[in-house]
Order: structure tokens, then sequence, then C-alpha cells
């Protein structure tokens, strides 16, 4: 009798246990959820011509969990049709709401905000989302291990990115001699080769991920739990969230100039800072909570790795994108950018160089972000 109590005493803990793991993981996957309250706010404030500050705040906080919808919907889709395919359709809406807003951004006519947003979701998640994982994983880990071959490939992809942006602000400097039409013209033809060629490179590193050294990357899949969305909610979920965020990103891009009149501050730090954040939020709780769990490669994949994306798929589509609709958008960069970008690739090379981290390079890679923001706050229009 009394063996059977303890038993049923010790099954009742596990199911208590179970019952408030279940809890808080549920809360943790839908914390940003809350955010969505923030779609009709938005909606209201636009039709009734409420402050244009208020409009600008409520349809960014909107944006945030719309993207991480869109990010399960994709990868219920991913697992479904294999990691062939899975890599292009990640590829293609991985990164769909900063595409979205800076499409938007772009028909409104919005270039150095746009450019500003790229150079911003680079920084954001090599310094902010690295940084934090780095952080957040050293507190509860001593040691946080990850594939050194891997990390320095994707690394490597991230130094071409800052060649890529220094190569056509070189040729701004360098051609100051030409007039203003024949040195524009130069730009938007360089600017649109260079993206081929980035984007080329993009195709040929997923062909180097997903087939040929696949296996450098399996420790960032094997603790990857399969999305609970079948393939149809999946499409149906992709479709309505990127209506959504296509909405709310208009909204966002319109009110984009009187927000950051009304609190003072410069386009390009609102495109750097404000709007990348808004665009990459969903991925930066991700990558946290997995450098929590010890999933460092995991962790690394997802902020590098998109970093890359934005850098390599991108900003070329959005060239292309700008050509096709004739308002060509050229990848010529302010040097405070480009020295920012090339600074911030330089400091996660050393931190990858080793294949492990800890807590205090977290907190090197976050001072480093920190220092650029105020750098970009006090930057004059």
């Amino acid at each position: 009798m009394i063996g059977g109590d303890l038993l049923l005493k010790r099954t009742g803990q596990q199911r208590k246990t179970s019952v408030k793991t279940g809890i808080r993981q549920l809360i943790v996957d839908h914390a940003l959820d809350g955010l969505l309250i923030f779609i009709p706010i938005a909606a209201v404030l636009n039709y009734t011509h409420a402050s244009e500050f208020w409009v600008f705040v409520c349809s960014g906080l909107a944006i945030i969990p719309l993207a991480g919808w869109m990010g399960r919907a994709t990868e219920g889709l991913s697992d479904k049709f294999g990691a062939g395919i899975g890599g292009l359709l990640n590829a293609t809406f991985g990164n769909a709401a900063e595409m979205i807003i800076a499409f938007q951004g772009l028909r409104a006519g919005l270039t150095e905000v746009v450019k500003a947003s790229l150079t911003g979701s680079i920084l954001g998640n090599i310094l902010l989302v690295l940084g934090a994982s780095i952080l957040a994983g050293g507190l509860k880990h001593r040691t946080l291990k990850f594939n050194r071959t891997a990390a320095t490939m994707s690394v490597t992809m991230m130094v071409l990115s800052a060649i890529g942006l220094l190569v056509p602000a070189l040729f701004h400097w360098v051609t100051a001699g030409i007039t203003r039409e024949g040195r524009l013209n130069a730009e938007n033809n360089i600017s649109l080769e260079i993206a081929i060629v980035l984007f080329v490179t993009y195709l040929l590193s997923l062909i180097f991920a997903l087939r040929t050294h696949k296996d450098l990357y399996l420790g960032q899949r094997e603790h990857h739990q399969p999305p609970m969305m079948s393939v149809r909610s999946s499409v149906v979920t992709l479709v309505v969230a990127t209506g959504l965020v296509a909405w709310m990103s208009e909204l966002l891009v319109h009110t984009v100039e009187p927000a950051s009149k009304a609190l003072g501050l410069t386009d390009v730090f609102i495109g750097v800072i404000g709007v990348a954040i808004i665009g990459n939020a969903a991925e930066h709780s991700t990558a946290v909570m997995m450098a929590w769990k010890n999933q460092m490669d995991l962790a690394y994949h997802i902020a590098v790795g998109s970093s890359t994306q934005i850098a390599l798929f991108v900003a070329p589509v959005l060239v292309f994108v700008s050509f096709a609709i004739g308002q060509p958008l050229n990848l010529v960069f302010t040097t405070f950018e480009v020295v920012t970008v090339g600074l911030g690739v330089g400091i996660v090379t050393l931190i990858a160089a080793d294949g492990e981290s800890n807590w205090m390079e977290g907190v090197l890679l976050l001072a480093v972000y920190l220092i650029f923001a105020i750098a970009f706050f006090f930057l004059p229009s």
C-alpha cells in the first residue's frame, strides 16, 4: 500500500510538472501574440485621422507578431516539402516582413529609409540578436559551443556582403569629378550588376548548405521541433499574415516622416534602429530562446543567417524590383553605414573563430551595437 501511494504521488507530481511545463512553453511560444490587438487599433487610428505618431507606433507593434506567424507558416511548408524547397521557401519568406516594409518604402520614395533599414537589419542581427543570444545562453551555460566550420562560412559570406556595400560607396567617392547625371547612371548600373552577383552567390550558398555540404549544418536542425501546422493551415496563415503585414507596413511607411519629426529623430535613425528592430523582432526572440536552451548552432544560424539573407537576397531583390517599377534603388550607402557594417562583421568574425562563446562576448557585441546606435542618433540628417 505504501509503495502504491508513493507511486500515485510520484505520478501526480509528474503530471503537475508536465502541465506546468506545457503552460510555460505555450506562454513562451505565443508571448508576442498579444501584440495582434494593435492591428485593429492601428486601423481605427488611421481611419479616424488620429496622430500619425500613434499610427506609426501601433502599426509597428502589429507587424512584430505577424512576422512571427509568417515564420511559423514557412517552417510548416519547409518540413513538408523537404530541405531543398524548404531552403528556397525560407529564403523567400524568411525575411518577408522586411521585404514588404522596404517595398512600401520604395513606392513612397523613401529610398534612404529603405537603405537604412537594410543596414539596421544587418547590424541588428549580427550584434543585437547574436549578442543577446550569447548573453542569455551564457548566463545559464558556462560555455556555448557551435560548429566552427559552418560559422566561419556564414561570416565569410557576411564579409562578401560588406564588400558589396563598400564597392558602390567607393565608386561614388572616386568619381566625384563626373557630372551628377553621369555618376548617378553609373551607380545605378554598378548596383544592378553587383546585386546580380550577390543574388547568384546566395543561390549557390543554398546548394552548399542544403546539398553538397549539408552535414556541416545538421547541428542547426537536429534540435528543431517541427511546427504543428498542416500544409493547408500554413498556406492560409502565410497568405493572411502577408496581407496584414502589407497593410500595416503601408501605414508604417506613410507615417515614418511625421513620427521621426515628432520624436526629433532623423529618418536614418528610424530606419537603422526602429524599422529594423520591428521587422526582425520575432526572429530575435527565437534566437534568444534557442541559446537559453544551449542550442547555439541554431541561435547562431538565425542571427547571422538572417543578416546574410538581408544582404545577399533581400537587398538584391529590392534592387531588381526598384528597376522594374521605374524607381532605381542603388547600393550606395553612406560612409558611416559602410564603416559600421564592416566593423560589425569584423567583431563577429573574431567571436566565431574558435567555435565557442561565453556571456562576456555577448556583452561585447551588445556594447558595440549601443555605440553604433548612439552615433546614429547624433548623426545629422
